[in-house]
């Protein structure tokens, strides 16, 4: 079994760039977004972070923490996002891995609870979360999924 890394933005900030592009890449969100994001965190202007996981300098897995993952429900945050892991690194345990970082990283700040939204079923009750209520997205074109982590 392969040893992955595990780090925050503000560990590597030197990542900022090539992380950015990854998100982009496998949501289609703007760079750009996920460039002013980063900044803030980088700048202390939140704790809301970015969170990588790396085999050796490749970024395979990440996720990141914001205020709101574009739906309706604006007073549920903050909002973990972008989860992702790369196809041929799943089933390995990182994205619960990444998941329990974001969740205590967040409790170690004060904040708490957080929430995701998604489309899956059953995959994220592995982890301690917990369906709380469908939302709407913000383009109003559905109804998607709400967890929470107490």
């Amino acid at each position: 079994m392969n040893e992955y890394s595990y780090v925050t933005l503000r560990q590597k900030p030197e990542l900022k760039e090539a992380a950015a592009a990854w998100f982009h890449d496998k949501w289609g969100v703007p760079r750009e977004a996920y460039l002013e994001c980063m900044e803030a965190y980088l700048n202390n202007e939140t704790e809301y972070g970015w969170y990588l996981c790396l085999d050796k300098e490749r970024i395979v897995g990440g996720l990141g923490a914001i205020e709101n993952d574009f739906h309706n429900r604006k007073d549920l945050a903050p909002n973990v996002c972008a989860v992702y892991i790369e196809e041929e690194y799943r089933c390995q345990g990182i994205a619960g891995q990444l998941l329990d970082i974001v969740v205590d990283d967040m409790k170690s700040k004060g904040i708490t609870p957080i929430y995701l939204i998604t489309d899956h079923t059953s995959f994220y009750e592995r982890y301690g979360w917990e369906f709380l209520c469908m939302v709407q997205d913000d383009n109003g074109s559905g109804m998607t999924r709400m967890y929470i982590h107490r």
